[in-house]
């Protein structure tokens, strides 16, 4: 399955944004396999940081001025965040870029493989819950509603996924659209199990 979404990913080309004035910062989109399907960790942000309060997000912030790329931006914050080791994640590609509509980032999702199960050891100032999701009940149309928001003064497709009353929205809603659509695209080499 690795292999196989590794090369859908290679087909496509990367949306990358120019915004200036908006904080670079990047986000990894860890998957692992269980019983024949894909599963995305999420994290429910504590009431304590500074941004996204209690909301569902993939581990990941703002890119520090010691960070030399976005991917080691994406993998030290998945290290102090829900202490996922750099070396445990097999990075296989990236997904378009993001703007956040609530503050002012420009988000770089990493897509990468895990091992299962894996001895997450969530920050407690910063992660108040680690949420692991099935892909394939997000792909299901009474988890997802759709809608438009506002960014930058225009409106754009919006989504929220409600699983098992856990409410995933914003960019991050966004990234998962994303990843299912190129999941879901026709072709050759499609993985099983999502």
């Amino acid at each position: 399955m690795e292999h196989a979404l590794k090369k859908l990913l290679s087909r496509r080309t990367k949306r990358r944004l120019d915004a200036p004035g908006r904080r670079p910062a990047a986000v990894l989109v860890p998957l692992y396999e269980n019983e024949g399907h894909y599963h995305v960790v999420l994290i429910r942000r504590t009431h304590t940081v500074k941004t996204h309060q209690g909301e569902i997000s993939f581990p990941g912030g703002t890119r520090d001025p010691q960070d030399r790329t976005l991917l080691e931006t994406a993998l030290r914050e998945s290290h102090e965040e829900i202490g996922l080791r750099p070396g445990d994640v097999t990075v296989i590609g990236e997904l378009d870029d993001e703007l956040t509509t609530t503050s002012d980032f420009i988000v770089t999702p990493f897509v990468g493989i895990i091992p299962y199960p894996y001895p997450f050891v969530p920050n407690k100032h910063e992660v108040a819950e680690i949420v692991e999701v099935p892909l394939h009940a997000l792909g299901e149309s009474p988890h997802l509603r759709e809608d438009t928001e506002t960014l930058d003064g225009r409106p754009i497709p919006s989504y929220t996924y409600n699983y098992r009353g856990n409410i995933i929205w914003g960019a991050t809603a966004r990234i998962l659209k994303k990843l299912l659509d190129i999941i879901a695209s026709p072709g050759e080499g499609k993985p099983k199990g999502t």
